[in-house]
């Protein structure tokens, strides 16, 4: 079952959020609940997940209060996902939360549409259902998301954007350190000049010097 909460803005604009309809709410968005239920569906069997998965898509405010309750950090975030119970295993396969106001946020950055970011984040999530951790692993989640990508046609994924924004990071680091050492030699280089300048004024200006014109 996929639930979209409706959005601050559309709940005040009407007055309150009981006479906000379903279809005002997944059109103030511009996505399709069967769309993206479809896909659900088709992600969940090339994962290989079994049982009912429940599905949220909300705000930074609610998943900002999901986050800080369950996992203890007062910040929004674009995906949660909650495990089922293992004696549940099989009949339900757990619970997705998403914000879509963070996921907008990373299709416009990453120039694709909400719809493609939150399919995404669904697949994202329904990989950490499956029992997958990628920061406990040793790249397995990353590479069958990968693969798993390719086969559902979607852009690039969450683990594949943290490993380009660590290189970013890495080689802005690296150019940083280099223009540290070069400020560094040139402001040693100006002291030497500047004791060599100096030197010369003390010899006076009737020494004659090589090279100079005027």
């Amino acid at each position: 079952m996929m639930t979209l909460e409706p959005p601050r803005t559309l709940s005040k604009s009407v007055g309150k959020i009981g006479q906000v309809t379903d279809a005002e709410v997944w059109r103030s968005w511009g996505l399709s609940r069967s769309g993206l239920s479809r896909f659900l569906r088709v992600a969940q069997a090339a994962v290989g997940l079994e049982g009912e998965v429940e599905v949220l898509l909300a705000g930074d405010r609610t998943l900002r209060r999901l986050n800080r309750e369950y996992r203890g950090k007062d910040k929004a975030t674009d995906v949660l996902s909650f495990p089922a119970a293992e004696e549940l295993a099989g009949q339900y396969g757990g619970d997705l939360a998403i914000s879509l106001e963070t996921a907008k946020r990373q299709a416009e950055e990453h120039g694709h549409t909400l719809r493609d970011e939150v399919r995404v984040l669904l697949l994202h999530g329904l990989l950490h259902l499956s029992g997958m951790d990628h920061e406990m692993d040793c790249g397995e989640m990353a590479e069958h998301e990968s693969g798993l990508r390719g086969k559902l046609r979607l852009p690039n994924g969450l683990i594949a954007r943290a490993s380009v924004e660590v290189a970013t990071a890495k080689a802005r680091s690296r150019f940083l350190e280099g223009m540290t050492e070069r400020k560094t030699k040139a402001k040693t280089a100006a002291k030497a000049s500047d004791a060599k300048g100096a030197k010369f004024r003390r010899k006076g200006p009737g020494v004659k010097r090589r090279g100079v014109r005027a």
